[in-house]
C-alpha cells in the first residue's frame, strides 16, 4: 500500500494511473446536496449507483441482485461519492478516507452485506493505499431509494 499522504502528483493522477474516470455528479433525487464540509471532513449524501442519470439495476441483494453485482454497484456507489468530494473541495485535498457506510437492500435470509459493501472498500483501497483505510459499517435494509440494491456515503479528512 502507499503512505497515507497523497501521491506527488496527487490524487487525480492516481486515478488515471488506474484508469478510473470519475462520473459526472449525480444531481440529487430529493431535498440535499450531494456533499457538505465541516471543518477538516467533507460528508457525503448517501450516494446510489447511477450511471448517466438512471439506475443501473434495481432490486434486492441475495435476490433478483447477485453478491457480484451489487458488490460493482457499490464500487459505482464509492466513484460517484468521490464526484461530489472533488466538485466540493477538489479530490486532492483528501488526506484519508474517515468513514465508509453501505446500506443493502437485502432480501429476506440474505447475510452477505459486508461483502457487497467490500466492492466500495476494495476501490478506496486501490485508489488511496493506506490513507483508504477506515471505518465501514454495512448495514440490511429493507428498501432504498428508487428500488437501489445498494447505497453509500462516505467521510473524508482534508489536509
Amino acid at each position: 500500500m502507499t503512505s497515507p499522504t497523497a501521491p506527488a502528483q496527487g490524487w487525480h493522477a492516481r486515478l488515471a494511473e488506474l484508469g478510473i474516470r470519475l462520473p459526472p455528479v449525480a444531481p440529487p433525487v430529493a431535498s440535499y446536496v450531494p456533499a457538505v464540509r465541516s471543518g477538516s471532513l467533507v460528508f457525503t449524501s448517501g450516494q446510489l449507483p447511477f450511471v448517466d442519470g438512471g439506475l443501473r439495476r434495481t432490486g434486492k441483494v441475495g435476490g433478483s441482485v447477485d453478491v457480484e453485482a451489487a458488490a460493482a454497484d457499490a464500487k459505482l456507489c464509492a466513484l460517484n461519492a468521490l464526484a461530489a468530494i472533488d466538485e466540493l473541495v477538489g479530490l486532492d485535498s483528501v488526506a484519508r478516507i474517515v468513514r465508509v457506510v453501505g446500506y443493502v437492500a437485502s432480501a429476506e435470509g440474505f447475510t452477505g452485506q459486508p461483502r457487497v459493501v467490500n466492492g466500495a472498500s476494495e476501490l478506496l483501497g486501490r485508489i488511496f493505499g493506506d490513507a483508504g483505510q477506515h471505518a465501514r459499517s454495512a448495514v440490511g435494509v429493507a428498501e432504498l431509494p428508487l428500488g437501489a440494491p445498494v447505497e453509500v456515503e462516505l467521510t473524508v479528512e482534508l489536509r
